[in-house]
């Protein structure tokens, strides 16, 4: 089983597949240009799924699946790429979800981001935040964002991820990474402890909690600069999501740290190219002004919509205006983005 697992992680290095599924009962599932697809005709036993999970599993994580029933960690295929791996249970029987990392570092320019990312992470401080649901891309921008400071700025960035996904090597900036459960046990005390190591920047792979959002807050306000992630699909769900996470009698002062370290939001989702080959990202930009910060301390959020739709010099967009661009530059197709258009939109 050691040489069938490896096979499946080649195949899907192969065919470009972002991601490959294991489940008891039916061939290897590849997802290919945002496609499920299963690939051959082998049904795997749950003997056989056992025998590859024992096989990659690393001894320190071995505990943890026994006893939470899933857990997350890194496998790496030699000389060609590495994979953010899920191992969990479902109805008694071990599955396996496998996301597919690349060796090397894409750049801003090679996403196809808007170049208003590189302004956003020059600042000297402050708070980041790259947005989407799950598999659309934002541990990807984040690394090309980091990539690109170290690639031009001395810097110290500190990066707590769980698990570490792209590999950043020092170049003119140091980069220290460090795995949630193996040389921190949480993001908050990976957070509270990088405020006493120095950082310039520090990456936070997910702002899940109360005492992460807090003290990320607090990071951003004592000189540092903070890119995190949260699972929200725009830039005013993402401000309610981190004030709603307070108890109400702090929400206020909440609103008002956040309208003074908000620097950015960038939200994005993945379509299918018009071609069918690979995917491209449709984003929503926020980017910090005064009247930015006024909405969110006066509590009118909601129409940070209509600020963004008329501060295109500033490097802001709104989803829909993203969407719009890729379908009159014939990268997408109408019929795969209405879901995500306004009703009238013109185009």
């Amino acid at each position: 089983m050691s040489n069938i697992i490896v096979q499946l992680f080649t195949k899907a290095y192969e065919e470009q597949a972002s991601d490959l599924h294991l489940s008891f009962g039916i061939p290897a599932v590849f997802r290919i240009d945002g496609q499920l697809r299963q690939l051959g005709d082998r049904a795997y036993t749950s003997t056989e799924l056992q025998q590859m999970v024992e096989h990659i599993l690393p001894i320190h994580k071995q505990q943890d699946f026994e006893s939470k029933g899933d857990v997350d960690f890194n496998y790496t295929l030699e000389g060609l790429c590495r994979f953010r791996v899920n191992v969990y249970h479902q109805r008694g029987q071990v599955a396996m979800a496998a996301r597919l990392i690349s060796s090397e570092i894409p750049t801003i320019e090679q996403l196809v981001m808007p170049s208003v990312l590189k302004d956003l992470v020059k600042k000297p401080q402050g708070l980041i935040l790259v947005t989407g649901p799950t598999g659309s891309g934002k541990s990807t921008t984040l690394a090309a964002m980091i990539d690109y400071i170290n690639d031009n700025y001395a810097k110290h960035i500190i990066t707590l991820e769980d698990p570490i996904e792209y590999v950043h090597l020092h170049k003119k900036s140091m980069v220290n990474q460090r795995e949630i459960g193996i040389d921190t046990q949480s993001f908050a005390d990976g957070l509270r402890a990088a405020l006493r190591q120095d950082p310039d920047m520090i990456l936070v792979g997910e702002m899940r909690d109360l005492e992460t959002i807090s003290t990320a807050i607090t990071a951003a306000e004592t000189g540092h600069l903070v890119l995190a992630t949260l699972h929200t699909s725009s830039a005013a769900a993402t401000i309610d999501r981190i004030i709603d996470v307070f108890p109400p009698h702090k929400q206020s002062q909440i609103r008002f740290q956040l309208a003074s370290v908000l620097q950015g939001v960038v939200s994005q989702r993945l379509f299918v190219k018009k071609d069918g080959r690979g995917r491209v990202a449709a984003t929503e930009i926020l980017v910090h002004t005064a009247s930015i910060a006024n909405l969110i301390r006066s509590e009118k959020v909601h129409q940070i919509q209509n600020v963004m739709q008329t501060s295109r010099k500033l490097g802001m967009h709104t989803l829909e205006t993203s969407i719009q661009h890729l379908i009159a530059s014939g990268a997408l197709r109408y019929d795969d983005a209405k879901p995500f258009l306004n009703e009238g939109d013109v185009l």
